[in-house]
């Protein structure tokens, strides 16, 4: 992602809480999070607000983000549009949503989410709300097969009722699918990947009407 960010005066990031994955859009320009609960929320920058009905004008941002949030949207495609609204004209749109509604589990219950997706149907939502789709691939690949074993293991033998644990990692293990994790982030500088647990998408906004 970090490409497309370029030099922005003003960036956005909805959903994050300006968590530490965001730390790398900070720079000189001025830098806004928001999001529906103020825990977390930098005095000064934070917004309390909803992806939904976001509480800016038109063309406020250079840069808007939203990691892991449109599958929490009953209305996915009022988060876009609501997110390109924002946007000055060339602006750019950074998200990522799970992918494969195949993957839904007990976890995607708890955690407020309404529906997974393939890069295609994302692809779709972004372009719906006419923005122009840079560069959109799968990610976590190398971890993939963990994945869809840990997301099988959930759907044959269901956790209790209310536990959404995922599963307890050691630090050996922690450490090497980390080093999977670093060596895919250099793969992806290059290239696409064809599958993966999530799904990665940079997006401009057209600087001007098409005709």
């Amino acid at each position: 992602m970090a490409p497309h960010l370029a030099t922005p005066s003003r960036t956005l990031d909805v959903g994050s809480a300006d968590a530490p994955s965001v730390g790398w859009m900070r720079g000189a320009h001025q830098h806004v999070g928001l999001d529906l609960f103020p825990d977390g929320l930098r005095p000064g920058e934070g917004v309390v607000g909803s992806a939904t009905e976001l509480p800016f004008g038109d063309g406020t941002f250079d840069v808007v983000s939203a990691f892991d949030v449109v599958e929490h949207c009953a209305d996915d495609a009022r988060a876009v549009s609501e997110l390109q609204r924002v946007l000055v004209p060339g602006g750019r749109m950074l998200l990522s949503v799970p992918a494969y509604q195949w993957a839904w589990s007990d976890h995607d219950v708890q955690a407020g989410h309404h529906r997974r997706y393939t890069r295609a149907g994302i692809v779709g939502v972004v372009e719906g709300a006419g923005m122009e789709v840079r560069r959109a691939t799968y990610a976590f690949g190398g971890v993939f097969p963990l994945f869809a074993a840990e997301r099988l293991r959930r759907r044959l033998r269901p956790p209790a009722a209310g536990d959404s644990r995922l599963p307890e990692v050691s630090p050996g293990l922690d450490r090497a699918l980390m080093g999977v994790c670093r060596a895919e982030a250099r793969l992806l500088r290059r290239r696409d990947l064809p599958f993966g647990s999530s799904v990665f998408v940079a997006a401009v906004r057209p600087s001007s009407a098409r005709p």
